[in-house]
């Protein structure tokens, strides 16, 4: 234990002298010139050590009399400098097509996002590269299918604790507060002072309006006409509900003949709906919003959710809203895009394959 203590404060100090170096010391540092050439990209590097193995030979044999005559006047220096440039610059023109691909493979590094499935990197040049950004490509598929896999047990984990919660909410917490207002009533009707009957409808109406609450919450949690008769009529009530205090006017059209779906493909149609009509609500300012699901040719389904307000802002990132619904339409393999025009709105597009669809 003596050993171990002794050990970490020696290392203790270094750290802390390296941390409060000057920073004349630390910039000092920064220029070494061997840090620097690490610093350089690859293809900067090779071009270095091409240059370096041309030049150097080439000045010796020029500016001395060792194996070959001197040089007679400036001229022949000049030529032989001027070739030497020609060929460094042949060297980098020649070795650039071949550290592209590189380049393009960092670039797609950092712009990958999981939540956008299918974007994958060209091959390309060399052998060596080509055998990188193939496997950059495979680890894509797989990084994929585990985000696919995990965000489907999440999902589908957080729906069954949504139904649950609900259930228990309407079947428990809801029962007793009724069972309270039935208590409250047969206890009015006997009250002989007004004063008394006053107070007691007083809370007997704060009782009501908290099982009206509950009963709001539990239909959040799990909309129980969406077990009881599917997507189209839980749309319906999901529109009615929200056209009562919307600031603007709200349209739903659902043809019909729809596929057959899936309990697991309703819940996120209804769910991206849902998180898609509280967006344009709260954000959008628009005088008009619709809501379409519509069976497309491929045998799926389309959802759209279109407004006429002012756009996204190209400029801010996705918030957890939108980001909520990629993952959810990641859970079931389904196809995600948001469209948005400065002063033309936004429009969510959810489309469901038919490999989605009936599982």
């Amino acid at each position: 234990m003596d050993a171990h203590k002794s050990i970490i404060s020696a290392r203790v100090p270094a750290a802390s002298e390296d941390a409060g170096a000057a920073p004349g010391i630390r910039a000092r540092r920064d220029l070494n010139p061997l840090r620097v050439y690490r610093g350089l990209s690859l293809y900067t590097r090779v071009v270095i050590v091409n240059a370096s193995v041309l030049f150097v030979p080439t000045m010796i044999l020029s500016l001395t009399p060792a194996n070959v005559p001197f040089p007679d006047s400036v001229t022949d220096v000049l030529a032989l400098v001027i070739g030497l440039l020609v060929v460094i610059g042949a060297n980098a023109l020649l070795l650039r097509p071949a550290f592209t691909p590189l380049a393009r493979l960092a670039e797609a590094m950092r712009e990958i996002d999981l939540l956008r499935p299918g974007a994958r990197l060209r091959a390309g040049g060399g052998a060596e590269i080509t055998q990188v950004i193939a496997t950059f490509n495979e680890m894509l598929d797989r990084l994929e299918q585990e985000r696919f896999e995990s965000n489907r047990r999440t999902h589908l984990a957080l729906e069954a604790e949504r139904r649950r919660i609900g259930h228990e909410l309407h079947d428990e917490i809801g029962q007793r507060l009724t069972g309270v207002l039935l208590e409250l009533q047969r206890t009015l009707d006997h009250a002989c002072l007004p004063a008394t009957r006053t107070e007691l409808s007083h809370v007997q109406e704060l009782t009501r309006g908290i099982l009206e609450d509950v009963g709001r919450i539990a239909w959040l949690m799990r909309p129980g006409i969406l077990d009881d008769l599917g997507i189209s009529r839980a749309l319906e009530a999901l529109v009615d509900g929200v056209a009562e205090t919307a600031p603007a006017s709200v349209s739903l059209c659902v043809e019909p003949l729809l596929p057959d779906f899936g309990p697991d493909v309703e819940i996120v149609l209804y769910r991206v709906a849902q998180e898609g009509l509280t967006n344009a609500l709260r954000h959008s300012r628009a005088s008009e919003i619709s809501l379409r699901l519509a069976r497309h040719d491929g045998g799926g389904a389309t959802l759209e959710v279109s407004d006429d307000g002012g756009g996204l802002d190209p400029a801010s990132e996705e918030g957890p809203g939108l980001r909520g619904m990629r993952e959810r339409a990641l859970s079931i393999g389904a196809e995600l895009s948001i469209e948005s025009r400065p002063d033309a709105g936004v429009t969510v597009c959810l489309v469901v394959s038919d490999t989605g669809v009936g599982d």
